[in-house]
């Protein structure tokens, strides 16, 4: 999943019977992390690699920080000017400064390092590649995470196929900036300064070691290797750049890579890099160079060496290793940093969604549920805004049900669901009249749960439920790779009513199933209201289809797989039929109703499920909030060509707790 680019490079050769000169150094920007670039010159000259010859800057350092010899100059233009003539230049600069130094730096025959990111757009990217190839001068970009160690023992796992087929690669960052960070410098948190692009963001400065090496995990390395990039972009902070988003960048072959990172978390935390498989995972946290595999075998941790890319860059020079961070392999970065920066602005988060921590310069805003939201966006390689965070933007939808101007239910298309959670569309939000949500959507423990609709785990043998697959063969759930997709073709609608075509579609592209959707709603008193949805499932093509699920193949009391409503969190759960409370009295049950009541984050309320067909209740409760009507509890349902299935289920959603009396009136069971 990896390749490395190895850039032209020209050495210092020796002379016979005489050592190789040291390589000469100029450092451009001694303060912020320049810094650090001057602390490891210190030891890598201490060693006698190198010599450090001049440094450039504005504010230079402070008397007798640098050796004696080493030429102290206010711009790399005066130091070029003055005939130092360093081999290797170091730039470690504001953003926006970068292309035009590395221009300057190459046209005076240098090899260069450049702090990432490389360029603040990609037309400067290329303008210093072209560059860099026609002086014949090597670039190396100050990803410092891709000299791990780890990556190579990574990739090796990858290829072995330890982690079986890498499904998505996700970067999370949780970190903390207060209102002091953004303002060290007019550039901080800038999209543009004095018209000149400087894309400062979470996502292209702070946290870009996370996505570079997800990138570099992912074997994304050039820009042409990349089909799309989407950006979520939001801000709490006082600034133009993003602070809090998620971007995923989809290859032209290969999984995914999504990234979830904020400066607005409430404690700063370990930033990683995971690869999902199907057969384990490995989390890679780059800063300590730490690697957790998980797989059938267990659990195992190992701490890795790193190469320093200046020492990388040297040897390149020498005898030409290959450079572990070359400008060309930044070429996938440029392509991110490019949709960062010609996204729309980022989308200030409301006051009402931030905690301030602290006092003045060093207050901090926390985006409430930032944790959760970014482990949802990274389990299911999802935006913030498709997960329906309560400050992110809306995602697109139709409406499907209102009353009395108010819609009480969205349709999403899922089209953009990840190929592993079985792509279909789903109703998400669902609200009570008073607007309490009673439905989620792709949450972290179950991703592939969307909202409420129609799903089988088995059909014909694909997958159109999402998630793992159990089979009676290995007595357990896998993933495998037959998850099919549904797709909407068609829809009308009046003011009660919406009816769909739709089209089951195996990972093979052949069609299975054809369906037939109604989605009906009505008012039944001024707190609670009746949705209906009746759905039939024709074979579409001149085969039998067979219908199953867990339960069907072997899993006692799985036999979910049919109509599908995922509860989100809630507490004082009470689940009942007619017959019985509880979990464990309900699922299996075939009562013509069911309800649940509970206080949801907005608000109480409880919905009221009916069938007439006779197909057991599905419910959880503990593990996960969940009911559903199961149509092949413990058996397989054969579909002969030409022949149908057609189910309804209802669903009384009021708000408050509604007593078994209430529900007998709506439901006619008196």
């Amino acid at each position: 999943m990896t390749s490395t680019n190895t850039s032209p490079h020209t050495g210092d050769a020796p002379v016979a019977g005489h050592p190789a000169p040291r390589p000469r150094i100029a450092l451009v920007g001694v303060h912020g992390f320049g810094a650090h670039h001057l602390a490891n010159l210190d030891r890598l000259a201490e060693a006698g690699v190198l010599e450090l010859v001049a440094v450039a800057d504005p504010n230079p350092p402070e008397t007798g920080r640098l050796g004696p010899g080493v030429r102290v100059f206010d711009t790399l233009e005066t130091l070029l000017g003055a005939g130092v003539a360093p081999d290797v230049v170091i730039i470690a600069t504001p953003i926006h400064t970068h292309a035009v130094l590395g221009l300057a730096a190459l046209a005076a025959g240098a090899d260069l390092y450049l702090e990432k990111p490389a360029t603040a757009s990609f037309a400067q990217f290329e303008q210093l590649r072209d560059a860099s190839a026609a002086a014949g001068r090597s670039v190396q970009i100050g990803f410092q995470s891709l000299g791990s160690l780890a990556l190579p023992a990574l990739a090796h796992l990858v290829d072995a196929g330890t982690l079986g087929i890498i499904r998505h690669v996700s970067a999370t960052g949780q970190w903390v900036r207060d209102k002091a960070y953004y303002r060290r410098s007019r550039w901080a948190g800038r999209r543009t300064l004095d018209g000149v692009d400087v894309v400062d963001g979470v996502t292209t400065n702070p946290l870009a070691h996370a996505v570079a090496t997800a990138l570099h995990i992912a074997g994304i390395d050039s820009a042409e290797a990349i089909s799309s990039v989407e950006t979520d972009l939001y801000r709490a902070h006082d600034i133009e750049g993003d602070d809090t988003s998620v971007v995923r960048i989809k290859p032209a072959a290969g999984p995914a890579v999504v990234s979830a990172l904020t400066v607005c978390a409430a404690d700063d935390g370990d930033p990683f890099v995971t690869v999902h498989g199907t057969a384990g995972t490995a989390v890679f946290h780059y800063t300590r160079d730490i690697l957790t595999v998980t797989d059938n075998a267990g659990t195992r941790t190992e701490t890795y060496g790193r190469t320093d890319l200046l020492e990388n860059l040297l040897a390149h020079r020498a005898d030409g290793t290959p450079l572990l961070s070359s400008l060309a392999n930044s070429g996938a970065f440029m392509r991110v940093l490019e949709a960062v920066r010609t996204a729309e602005d980022p989308a200030p988060i409301p006051a009402r969604h931030l905690t301030w921590v602290g006092e003045g310069e060093q207050a901090h805003p926390v985006v409430a549920g930032i944790a959760e939201w970014i482990q949802r966006a990274t389990t299911a390689a999802a935006t913030f805004s498709e997960l329906g965070a309560p400050w992110a933007r809306p995602a697109p939808t139709t409406a499907v049900a209102s009353l009395d101007g108010r819609v009480l239910a969205r349709e999403a298309g899922g089209g953009s669901v990840a190929p592993t959670l079985s792509p279909r569309p789903y109703l998400h939000p669902v609200t009570t009249i008073a607007g309490v949500a009673v439905t989620d959507a792709m949450p972290a423990d179950h991703a592939w749960h969307l909202g409420a609709g129609v799903a089988i785990q088995d059909v014909n043998g694909v997958n159109f439920w999402g998630g793992r697959t159990y089979r009676r063969e290995t007595t357990g759930y896998v993933w495998r790779p037959d998850h099919g997709r549904i797709t909407l073709t068609g829809a009308s609608a009046t003011a009660t009513a919406r009816t769909e075509a739709l089209t089951w579609t195996g990972p093979d592209g052949v069609d299975l199933l054809v369906e037939t959707r109604t989605w009906s709603w009505r008012a039944l008193d001024a707190a609670a209201w009746r949705l209906e949805v009746t759905f039939t499932l024709t074979p579409a093509g001149p085969d039998a289809v067979t219908l199953g699920s867990p339960g069907s193949n072997g899993r006692e009391g799985g036999g979910y797989g049919g109509f599908f409503w995922r509860l989100p969190a809630c507490r004082g759960v009470y689940v009942r039929t007619a017959n019985g409370a509880g979990e464990d009295a309900v699922r299996g049950s075939r009562a013509p109703w069911l309800a649940w009541s509970g206080q949801f984050v907005d608000g109480p309320a409880t919905l009221v499920f009916t069938a007439q067909d006779g197909d057991p209740w599905f419910v959880r409760v503990e593990g996960y909030p969940g009911v559903g009507s199961a149509l092949a509890w413990d058996s397989t349902v054969r579909l002969e060509p030409g022949e149908s299935l057609t189910r309804s289920v209802g669903i009384i959603v009021a708000d408050g707790t509604v007593g078994n009396d209430q529900i007998d009136t709506w439901t006619g069971s008196r």
